[in-house]
């Protein structure tokens, strides 16, 4: 699906109004954060040739816990890759039906490059805030896997090596991203009232089967996530907290049970 008509641009003070923020990321957090493995990857990686990737992930800090993603050529033709995950984290992070997240990322020059920040826990529950690839300099991959839902969204602001911010609300009706600013793009198909995912920040390396890969003088790359940032409306932190306190007093009865 490419462009649909923007419907208009909402004040930041109106799209924050009632939220807090309950996650910021710390990308040198190994409280947040686990490095060079995912299981969105088969048996948590390191690599995914079936997905078109000629990723070898690595948990070597330089690729990944400055917020500068990078890859390099390894001799076996793969690339070593950074990639960061919330799932598995002492924290365990997950976003919730109803948030908000927020993020500004450089992104990257070389083709082959494939950066993107998405969501996914058992194998499923993937949003995808974002994907670009060089080769299509001037467009994000906007994607609701949970429902379905697609937007090619093409804009001159967007081309290697530009900043560009991001939002996306995980609506339980509508998943509604916003790039620079600007609303381009609700789905209409959401996430449902009890979704929740984990976080992925990553660049992958395409193999060439949909976008080219890396020319043979490429060596290495990366793109960069200056900040992230997770909201919770309101009326969803209470409910969750009411849920939590719930849970809490069913144990405590139990406990007074017991002999």
């Amino acid at each position: 699906m490419e462009n649909p008509a923007c419907d208009g641009t909402p004040s930041a003070e109106g799209m924050s109004s009632g939220s807090e923020v309950v996650f910021t990321a710390d990308f040198a957090s190994t409280r947040q954060w686990v490095a060079g493995r995912s299981w969105a990857y088969p048996n948590g990686g390191p690599v995914n040739p079936g997905d078109n990737k000629l990723d070898h992930l690595t948990a070597d800090p330089a690729y990944s816990r400055s917020g500068t993603f990078r890859a390099t050529l390894r001799r076996d033709g793969r690339w070593d890759t950074g990639l960061l995950t919330t799932e598995g984290s002492e924290e365990g992070f997950t976003v919730r039906a109803g948030d908000v997240l927020e993020a500004r990322v450089r992104l990257p020059y070389e083709a082959g490059a494939w950066p993107a920040i998405w969501t996914w826990r058992d194998g499923d529950q993937e949003i995808d805030v974002f994907e670009y690839h060089p080769d299509n300099p001037d467009l994000l991959e906007l994607t609701n896997h949970v429902r379905g839902g697609n937007l090619y969204y093409r804009d001159a602001a967007i081309g290697p090596g530009a900043w560009v911010d991001l939002r996306v609300e995980f609506g339980p009706r509508s998943v509604v991203w916003w790039v620079n600013g600007s609303r381009v793009f609700a789905d209409r198909q959401g996430v449902g009232r009890s979704w929740h995912a984990y976080l992925i920040v990553n660049l992958s390396v395409c193999a060439g089967r949909y976008h080219p890969p890396p020319a043979p003088h490429v060596k290495e790359m990366s793109y960069e996530v200056q900040h992230l940032v997770v909201r919770r409306p309101a009326a969803l932190r209470e409910a969750l907290s009411d849920e939590s306190e719930s849970e809490f007093g069913s144990e405590a009865v139990a406990d007074s049970d017991a002999p």
